[in-house]
């Protein structure tokens, strides 16, 4: 069964560009954004590869980690990360898996023969500092990712994460954010005194926080 949310992420030991990886050991205290990639070489990947690379100072700011896999070798890799840099403008800055025998790609539910039996798909995952696994994001080989939404909801999850609050559609920071509805209005009236905006009984938005 492929990973759920709320999942222990699983451990493992890979090669990559940056040396023998325990993903557990690398993770340690940090937030975590893993993904994979189909192949080197091709053209998607060459181009989001370079956006992480060059954003990483905001997964940074975020105390977040990246991570990349793919099923190539650490010398494709490291070939390929020329390519990258000339595209993208940055140094790949973060450690690429390399799985050839798609080991975790399996374990991580990253391998969907029926959409590509040779290559992983473009998965997402972001994991918390206990090793949660807290967003599963899963696209085809054909589609690349967007680096804004993947900060976004990083920005969520850490804002609401032990607060009984949600953020509503196409919410981004500094915009309001939801008393979750398991939090009564007696209740809410004690954590947030100077009221809060209703639209239903069920739809009460407030300042959000300071992060």
């Amino acid at each position: 069964m492929s990973l759920q949310l709320g999942d222990t992420a699983p451990d493992f030991t890979l090669d990559s560009t940056a040396g023998a990886v325990r993903f557990h050991d690398y993770a340690g205290s940090h937030w975590v954004v893993f993904f994979s990639h189909p192949k080197d070489y091709t053209p998607v990947c060459t181009t989001e590869l370079g956006a992480f690379a060059s954003r990483k100072a905001e997964f940074d700011a975020r105390n977040t980690k990246l991570i990349g896999l793919s099923v190539d070798s650490v010398a494709d890799h490291r070939g390929w990360a020329k390519d990258v840099a000339d595209v993208g403008g940055a140094e790949i800055n973060y450690p690429l898996l390399a799985d050839p025998d798609l080991e975790v790609a399996k374990l991580y539910g990253m391998f969907h023969p029926k959409a590509d039996p040779k290559v992983t798909v473009r998965s997402v995952f972001v994991i918390d500092p206990q090793k949660k696994v807290r967003l599963i994001l899963t696209y085809p080989p054909s589609a690349g990712r967007n680096v804004d939404e993947v900060l976004r909801v990083l920005d969520s999850l850490q804002l609401t994460d032990g607060r009984k609050l949600t953020t509503p559609v196409d919410w981004q920071p500094g915009d309001d954010v939801i008393i979750a509805p398991s939090v009564s209005d007696e209740d809410a009236r004690k954590l947030y005194p100077d009221g809060w905006r209703t639209l239903k009984p069920y739809l009460r938005f407030v300042p959000a926080p300071a992060a």
